[in-house]
């Protein structure tokens, strides 16, 4: 039993936060930005190395000119037979981790690619200039700015996008074996990568952030990573008189307004007992997506390590 609805209630909702009418048009207009980017980057030996891993340094300009890091790992003998290729997201503040877990997956074959965040803690550089707050958490960057194109999420959602496209395009990559994962706010970039690149075949996000957004409110969440939604409101909208103007503002970034775009295969995983990422507000997403489709629930874990859950992963990225 879920703690906030019970499993059947989770099966059917729908979500409480808006869409926005443009949405569509916002996104087109966003990955035509993108195509003009390119897709050069710049590769960097990493100290890290084994005897079946090539692991490197990768970095890329993102949209908005940004220098963005990538850790990246590669079978160090490539053969003529394409390998699949795996794009992995980190988890809210955090960076894109340690070698060992890309270079495992490096010696079976895969290249992987993981990315950094902007301005959180790995390298990839966060030049976004706002109007607004600044302090308390990227869900609200650039909430305040009159262009709605200065959301500091949309810059990351093209991030994961202009990554998993260069990936596409390595030597040893099949372009048609792509699978995408993450936890948390990695989660979340996983879905919204998986939604604005129709071409990746595996999809594979763990208790996602940054969905539903209305929902994580009124669950009264005042410790967790929407924690920044109420000092938002205490500061600079104590009375709610702009309440509908700033949840249709993050109908922009909210993954559960992008997850009927999704072509994956997709194996979902929640803990039905999440007071940081609450069921409901996963769900609000899951439900919308289309694709063939699965449910992992761990049901007496939150937002936690879940055991086994890496070979799970492991398991359905080789079926790619």
């Amino acid at each position: 039993m879920a703690f906030e609805m019970s499993i059947e209630e989770l099966k059917t909702y729908g979500g409480r936060s808006p869409k926005p009418d443009d949405f569509d048009l916002y996104w087109e207009r966003a990955l035509q930005e993108l195509e003009e980017q390119g897709l050069d980057y710049e590769l960097v030996p990493a100290q890290f190395q084994t005897e079946l891993a090539e692991c490197f340094h990768l970095y890329f300009k993102g949209v908005g000119g940004a220098r963005v890091h990538c850790k990246m790992a590669r079978p160090r003998k490539l053969t003529d037979r394409k390998g699949p290729g795996l794009a992995i997201f980190h988890g809210y503040s955090s960076d894109s981790g340690d070698w060992l877990e890309k270079a495992a997956y490096a010696a079976h074959g895969f290249t992987v690619l993981a990315l950094d965040c902007r301005g959180q803690g790995g390298l990839s550089e966060d030049n976004l200039n706002v109007k607004g707050t600044t302090i308390r958490g990227h869900i609200i960057r650039g909430l305040d700015d009159p262009n709605p194109d200065k959301l500091y999420y949309r810059n990351v959602f093209l991030d994961t996008v202009q990554m998993v496209r260069i990936l596409m395009g390595m030597d040893g990559v099949d372009p048609k074996r792509i699978g995408v994962y993450g936890q948390s706010q990695g989660g979340a970039l996983a879905v919204a990568c998986a939604s604005l690149e129709p071409r990746v075949k595996m999809l594979v996000p763990v208790h996602p952030f940054l969905s539903d957004y209305k929902r994580a409110w009124e669950t009264n969440i005042t410790s967790s990573a929407y924690e920044e939604l109420v000092y938002y409101f205490r500061m600079f909208d104590p009375n709610h008189q702009r309440e509908d103007e700033i949840f249709h503002r993050l109908g922009y970034i909210d993954i559960q307004n992008l997850a009927d775009r999704i072509k994956a295969k997709v194996l979902w995983i929640t803990g039905l007992s999440d007071p940081i990422c609450p069921p409901s507000t996963q769900f609000a997403a899951y439900n919308k997506i289309k694709s063939e489709k699965d449910v992992l629930l761990y049901h007496e874990y939150g937002h936690e390590y879940m055991p086994y859950l890496s070979d799970k992963v492991f398991q359905v990225m080789s079926e790619l």
